[in-house]
């Protein structure tokens, strides 16, 4: 793939960018090491003024930044400013916490072990390559880079070909908040010469979000190289609604759910499980919400719907849905490619799907809804488990005993109850099964690239 911005409203291309050669990436590697040294020697107070004068940056930019978001990958001006606005938060919630976060523990009783004290240290471990996806060009990358700085690492960030500007803005916006030169380094390269920078020595682990080959193929060569890597990959998310449920809500929620950044998200809710004694009820006010929904220009605030990012992602999705189609399932909203430019899809809900169709299995990446039939909660389990995935999900309940019963049945990082899944900055994220391993964000993120050691004194 080119490293291009392509307007996805269009499909016109807007401005290329040569990739960085050989050299540079040498001397963008070297720059990262060299701020390392630096970084990890200065105290938290200091790097807390940094990240919050880079958020007060972040903020200030907001409308310009929003906008080539919008430009660079679709989705909708309010998102875009959604995004940056908690963006510039989490900066500022790792600024006032990482200190508390990165204090170790002394042993209560020291001379169990034969010492006089025994405690535990948080070190960074050094650069950190993060491999990042164009869905939140911003969001993505700063929910690994603040914590990593905070901690005192640096960072190289080879971002989606498709949003080189984003990346490029990212590329300056912590040396001018006052981290050093070189703290934080983009590289314009292309997905094939990512191999080569995993295994430079002076690359200490790997973070990646995206898609689950890529995934599986970073790890297995951060493996070889015994680097540590975090893997933030797919989704398939359950949303689970129950006789007990608040059905106006329920049908709100699934919707904004669904079509969030253009449906476009891994933790977009995709699968909804819905039990026989509501199920008609429900997909008859799911899809009239979903066929309300107004597709257009991301850039107007009348859109709910924007294009997605590129044209491959929406043949992708429609292969899914004429798939499901062709052999039987039922498509009750959208489901056909628009005329025009751009690479628009529209809200889409089909029923009927069965296992022998590929809408099953695989992760839908664009605004398509699959909706099943539960007889009962155990019935409504075993369809939500039933997939390689394992990212977040919701639930949707009034009754005590349902929750608990899928809170703890439920093969994902998180439960939503009675909400949409949404990440914080102040809980762990992150998957299981396929969707990855590894957390980011709350304390156990800015934990992931750090060296807890051990000391032992006599």
């Amino acid at each position: 793939m080119a490293i291009q911005t392509t307007n996805p409203a269009t499909g016109d291309v807007v401005k290329t960018f040569d990739p960085h050669d050989a050299d540079e990436v040498e001397r963008r590697i070297q720059m990262t090491h060299d701020a390392f040294l630096k970084l990890k020697s200065t105290d938290f107070a200091i790097r807390r003024d940094w990240m919050n004068q880079a958020a007060a940056l972040m903020e200030d930019e907001i409308e310009d930044v929003a906008a080539l978001l919008t430009l660079e990958m679709g989705k909708t001006l309010e998102q875009a400013r959604a995004e940056i606005a908690k963006s510039a938060t989490t900066m500022r919630f790792y600024a006032d916490r990482a200190e508390e976060y990165l204090t170790g523990s002394a042993l209560e009783e020291p001379d169990a072990v034969g010492a006089k004290k025994a405690y535990t240290r948080y070190q960074p471990l050094g650069v950190v390559l993060a491999v990042m996806p164009w869905n939140y060009p911003i969001w993505q990358v700063v929910r690994f880079a603040a914590p990593a700085l905070m901690a005192g690492n640096t960072v190289l960030l080879k971002h989606a070909s498709n949003v080189p500007q984003a990346a490029l803005y990212l590329d300056t916006l912590f040396h001018r908040g006052g981290f050093p030169e070189g703290a934080f380094r983009s590289l314009l390269i292309p997905a094939s010469r990512v191999e080569a920078v995993v295994r430079d020595e002076r690359v200490a682990a790997v973070t990646l979000t995206g898609s689950e080959p890529a995934g599986r193929s970073i790890a297995s060569i951060a493996g070889f190289e015994v680097k540590h890597s975090v893997l933030e990959l797919g989704g398939s998310d359950p949303f689970i609604v129950m006789p007990s449920a608040d059905l106006d809500a329920a049908v709100a929620t699934a919707v904004e759910s669904r079509t969030i950044n253009n449906g476009q998200a891994c933790i977009n809710a995709k699968r909804f499980i819905v039990h026989a004694d509501i199920h008609d009820e429900f997909l008859k006010r799911f899809g009239r919400s979903m066929s309300a929904l107004r597709m257009g220009d991301p850039t107007q605030a009348t859109t709910d719907l924007g294009p997605l990012a590129t044209a491959s992602g929406r043949e992708d999705i429609h292969e899914l849905v004429s798939d499901a189609r062709t052999q039987g399932a039922q498509i009750h909203v959208g489901g056909e490619v628009p005329e025009g430019g751009g690479w628009y899809y529209p809200a889409t809900v089909v029923s009927g799907v069965t296992p022998e169709m590929r809408l099953y299995a695989e992760e839908a990446f664009g605004p398509v809804a699959t909706v099943f039939k539960a007889d009962d909660a155990k019935d409504a389990l075993r369809i939500a488990n039933d997939t390689t995935f394992g990212l977040s999900s919701a639930v949707w309940t009034q009754d005590e005993q349902d929750v608990e019963f899928f809170t703890s049945g439920l093969d994902v990082g998180a439960v939503f109850v009675n909400g949409m899944s949404v990440s914080y900055p102040e809980l762990p994220f992150g998957g299981v099964k396929d969707s990855g391993i590894g957390r980011e964000l709350s304390a156990e993120g800015i934990r992931e690239f750090c060296n807890l050691k051990s000391v032992w004194q006599a």
